[in-house]
């Protein structure tokens, strides 16, 4: 379906999310007793009422982003100094409680916990309480894993893209538990959702129309690759651009078809490599290349997570609700010397990473339960 036009979007979506949210709330008890009502007919623990919950905390969630923009808006002369720094700051900080507060009650519905580590061994990690990961700031690795993200630097986080909402999830912990201020690259479908399409149309983001792998330097590749490195450009020591190098949620299909794509563009030796990957795709280098060129003195930050692995399709999430799961990031940061230059070098230097992250993923089968 294409996108509307912004007009129609700022004039008709934007409000209509208020109306759906206010209409939601009031049919609160009317549509609790029903999912109640119906949830003998429905297996598991409360699966209803709860999608039913989380559907009306969203919807108020995006009001409440919604009012408090046009707000922001005012304020700013009515967009008159929307993009200045103190604005810029306000809707990153906008952005950080409203992240604060989704999760807390995500994850006290779906019982969803994260936690963070910067090492390897993440046995003592597994034998913490659930409920108490994301809430001990001693927690094993956490300590490690802040150290990482520390300012001073302009930061590339390049993260696995496996299981629904982790990008949510990196963005939350970049805001809101290491300070850092996200430049982020997002599908353009995104732009459905009026307060996200509000929010990263105030803040540094691109929205992009994912391409192909291919050698071709024309056509769609190009032109995501010179939106990225104008994104990149001019990072500061406590941003961090934001990138998923498999270019979309891993899946059985894409995965095929990516190696597909390889062999189709004569890249018969990274194709091999990629059929050996078990819970990452291979990782299409041009986005990562051309937002290091942009950013030469950046350091890269890569992420893997696992307890999402299992959630593809929404089957699958309807499955496992409430998920009850605890969500493991791991982050290793690599200096600026350490990479090489050069698209081919780069590739490949890109593709030991992410066959790093498979293994490490691999290495930790508990952290998935």
């Amino acid at each position: 379906m294409p996108l509307p036009p912004t007009w129609l979007r700022r004039l008709v979506l934007a409000p209509l999310v208020i109306v759906a949210a206010a209409t939601m709330l009031v049919l609160t008890p009317v549509w609790l007793i029903i999912a109640l009502a119906l949830t003998s007919l429905v297996p598991g623990r409360f699966r209803l009422p709860r999608v039913l919950w989380l559907v009306t905390v969203y919807l108020l969630w995006d009001a409440a982003l919604v009012i408090a923009m046009f707000g922001l808006w005012i304020a700013s002369g009515f967009g008159y100094a929307l993009h200045r720094p103190a604005f810029v700051t306000a809707h990153y900080r906008l952005g950080g409680w409203a992240l604060r507060v989704l999760f807390w009650v995500f994850g006290g519905v779906l019982r969803l916990t994260i936690s963070t580590t910067g090492r390897d061994d993440a046995d003592d990690l597994v034998r913490l309480p659930r409920r108490a990961r994301d809430r001990d700031a001693g927690a094993p690795g956490r300590a490690e894993f802040d150290a990482l993200f520390a300012p001073g630097t302009p930061l590339v986080v390049a993260s696995r893209h496996g299981g629904p909402g982790d990008s949510f999830i990196l963005i939350h912990t970049l805001l809101n538990q290491v300070a850092r201020r996200p430049r982020i690259v997002l599908k353009y479908t995104l732009q459905w959702d009026p307060a996200i399409d509000l929010l990263l149309h105030r803040i540094p983001a691109r929205f992009i129309v994912p391409s192909g792998f291919g050698r071709g330097r024309a056509g769609g590749g190009a032109r995501v690759e010179e939106a990225l490195g104008d994104l990149a450009a001019g990072l500061g020591p406590d941003d961090a651009f934001v990138i998923f190098p498999e270019g979309g949620q891993v899946s059985p299909s894409r995965r095929r078809s990516r190696i597909q794509r390889l062999r189709a563009a004569g890249r018969e030796a990274m194709a091999d490599r990629a059929e050996a990957l078990q819970h990452v795709m291979a990782p299409q280098p041009g986005g990562m290349h051309a937002a290091l060129d942009a950013a030469p003195d950046a350091d890269v930050v890569f992420i893997a997570h696992t307890g999402l692995d299992r959630l593809v399709t929404l089957r699958d999430v309807w499955r496992e609700l409430p998920m009850d799961k605890g969500i493991t990031m791991r982050a290793w940061r690599v200096p600026r010397a350490d990479i090489p230059d050069g698209l081919d070098a780069r590739a490949a230097w890109l593709f030991d990473w992410f066959a790093r992250i498979d293994a490490w993923i691999e290495a930790h089968p508990e952290l998935a339960q």
